[in-house]
């Protein structure tokens, strides 16, 4: 019978692309990997690897083990969810990957609700940039993830993620408190604070400004919305904020509506063999219940 740790390194092979990716995700030695795999092989009694430049690829023999390997990882996935399931509470580990706003806005009220309806689950959460949190929670990184979808710039999808909505929340263009900007052209000769290129925030903002008629000035390129929210409070900056990020705080910025009043998605997605799971289920409830009324 084959062993099932070496399946789950050959499936993250695949997935990861190299021995030291899969030997850094599942806290291995790199030379443990490459034992394991050499075993599998000796195992089934054909190559599964063969060397593609400094990488290893998969043979076709490889490709169809690892494709086995998924669906017998997802089974004894779905077996740990069904014994869960058997005990009509919410107990265990959940994982979860935010982004920083919603650890802002979301995460303590999430946490409070969970102390009251699910004291027996733990929870562990990263900050963790949507484009990445997704790919991780696909692998089997997180458990759950709390990601954004700005208009025009869909978030990656991958294949046995559960995704559900979570909240809208509306995107306005801030500026300090006295300025004498009053629309998004206004704001054509000021300063900008914005995230760095490549977050899709970034790219709104910049599609923003452009569709409107000129490109913005960044000045100031910070993932750190606090920090943002601070340099346009004290009169350096403009920028787009949302909602979600200085909801249920005093800020001293004036939030301004922005040409066809935009508005950001967050969602959660999950693997869909744990998607039902009561700890799953829980945390999801929680979220429901911190979202809190924007306008």
């Amino acid at each position: 019978m084959l062993d099932v740790r070496r399946l789950r390194l050959l499936r993250e092979l695949r997935l990861r692309g190299t021995i030291a990716a899969v030997a850094t995700a599942l806290a291995y030695a790199p030379s443990a990997v490459s034992q394991q795999l050499s075993a599998l092989e000796r195992e089934v009694g054909v190559p599964l690897t063969r060397k593609q430049g400094r990488r290893l690829a998969l043979t076709p023999q490889g490709e169809l083990l690892a494709d086995r390997a998924e669906a017998i990882l997802a089974g004894l996935e779905a077996a740990e969810r069904d014994v869960a399931a058997s005990l009509d509470r919410a107990v265990g580990t959940v994982r979860v990957a935010v982004f920083q706003s919603a650890a802002l806005g979301l995460v303590p009220t999430m946490l409070r609700e969970l102390a009251a309806s699910a004291p027996e689950l733990r929870i562990e959460m990263v900050q963790r940039e949507p484009e990445t949190a997704l790919y991780d929670t696909f692998v089997g990184d997180f458990d759950l993830v709390v990601a954004e979808q700005y208009p025009g710039h869909a978030a990656p999808h991958h294949p046995g993620l559960d995704r559900q909505l979570l909240m809208t929340d509306a995107l306005r263009l801030a500026v300090p408190p006295g300025s004498d900007v009053r629309s998004l052209l206004d704001a054509a000769g000021a300063a900008w604070v914005m995230e760095p290129t490549g977050a899709a925030s970034r790219h709104f903002g910049e599609q923003q400004c452009r569709t409107a008629g000129f490109e913005p000035d960044v000045r100031f390129a910070t993932a750190d919305l606090q920090a943002q929210m601070r340099l346009i409070e004290t009169g350096h900056a403009v920028g787009i904020m949302n909602d979600l990020t200085w909801a249920g705080t005093s800020v001293r910025f004036h939030a301004l509506p922005l040409p066809g009043a935009p508005r950001r998605e967050v969602f959660t997605a999950a693997r869909t063999a744990a998607a039902t799971s009561p700890a799953i289920v829980a945390v999801r409830a929680a979220l429901r219940a911190a979202v809190p009324e924007l306008h």
